[in-house]
C-alpha cells in the first residue's frame, strides 16, 4: 500500500506565500516523477510543476516565475514553494507520484494524494 499525504495548504492573502509538502510512504521500491497539480472549481485539473528523480523540473508557463518545485529523495518528499500568490491560484492542490512498488519494482504506477486546499484572498 502506498500513500501520498499533502500538507501546508490554507488561507493566505494575495501577495503571500505558502509551501506545500507531500510525503510518500508505504511499499515503495523507487519513485520516478513527482509533481503538483491543481484543480480550481469548475475547471480541469492542470499541471503546476513536475520534477524527475534526477532533479529536472518542468513548470506551467504561467507559474514558473512564482512557484518552485523541489524534492528530497531520501525522505520521499516533494515540495512546492508558492510566492506572490494571486486569487486565481485558489484551488485544490494534488500531489502526484509515479513509482514502483516493492518487493521488486519493474512496473510503474500512478498515485495521487487526497489534495490540499489553497485559498488566496484579494
Amino acid at each position: 500500500q502506498v500513500q501520498l499525504v499533502e500538507s501546508g495548504g490554507g488561507l493566505v492573502q494575495a501577495g503571500g506565500s505558502l509551501r506545500l509538502s507531500c510525503a510518500a510512504s508505504g511499499s515503495i521500491f523507487s519513485i520516478n516523477n513527482m509533481a503538483w497539480y491543481r484543480q480550481a472549481p469548475g475547471k480541469q485539473r492542470e499541471l503546476v510543476a513536475a520534477v524527475t528523480s534526477g532533479g529536472s523540473t518542468n513548470y506551467a508557463d504561467s507559474l514558473k516565475t512564482r512557484f518552485t518545485i523541489s524534492r528530497d529523495n531520501a525522505k520521499n518528499m516533494v515540495y512546492l514553494q508558492m510566492n506572490s500568490l494571486k486569487p486565481e491560484d485558489t484551488a485544490v492542490y494534488y500531489c502526484y507520484a509515479q513509482l514502483e512498488v516493492r518487493p521488486q519494482g519493474g512496473v510503474r504506477y500512478d498515485f495521487w494524494g487526497q489534495g490540499t486546499q489553497v485559498t488566496v484572498s484579494s
